[in-house]
């Protein structure tokens, strides 16, 4: 069964859709796994990440009935970033074990995924709710579906959103100087 992820968020569940996880997932899964490939730069363990937060929604749900799609937004978010900086140290480590071997690539591709790396390794040092932030309104989520998502007043969304770009910017900056 296709479906468009182009359609309008609900940020609530109706009552009949909130007992069956079933409905919950074919709502919501697509739509969580495309905003954890952001965050992970693989549909594999995006589409993992996105099943282990539907498997703790299911597991142990949270007390309010009202907000499941803010909720596995959160979960998955943070699975995702734990993921990251797990493959960054498995990474490093693998590098000092491995430094002769190199994998010939075209340049571009090279320098896209080397700056893909940066862009993660940047945002796994901010806060996690500033990472939800930056990759919802990178996913194309207006303030208020941002807002909602993420539990927030929806007047203090730009305010919120503007300070994660700017650590973001500092901590890229700090990194790997101006670019």
């Amino acid at each position: 069964m296709e479906r468009s992820y182009d359609v309008p968020l609900t940020m609530t569940v109706p009552d009949e859709a909130a007992g069956d996880l079933e409905k919950l997932f074919h709502t919501y899964y697509g739509r969580l796994a495309r905003l954890l490939y952001r965050v992970t730069g693989d549909m594999g363990r995006a589409e993992e990440a996105a099943a282990e937060a539907f498997w703790r929604l299911h597991h142990k749900p949270p007390r309010a009935k009202t907000n499941f799609e803010g909720w596995l937004y959160r979960t998955g978010l943070r699975l995702a970033l734990d993921r990251v900086k797990k493959e960054s140290r498995r990474a490093r480590y693998e590098a000092l074990a491995s430094l002769f071997r190199f994998t010939a690539t075209p340049e571009q591709a090279l320098q896209q995924n080397e700056e893909r790396a940066r862009v993660r390794q940047a945002l796994t040092a901010l806060k996690p709710e500033q990472v939800a932030l930056l990759t919802l309104r990178s996913e194309g989520f207006s303030y208020a579906q941002t807002a909602a998502a993420l539990n927030l007043n929806p007047a203090s969304v730009g305010t919120l959103l503007a300070r994660a770009e700017q650590a973001f910017r500092k901590e890229y900056v700090n990194r790997y100087g101006e670019r």
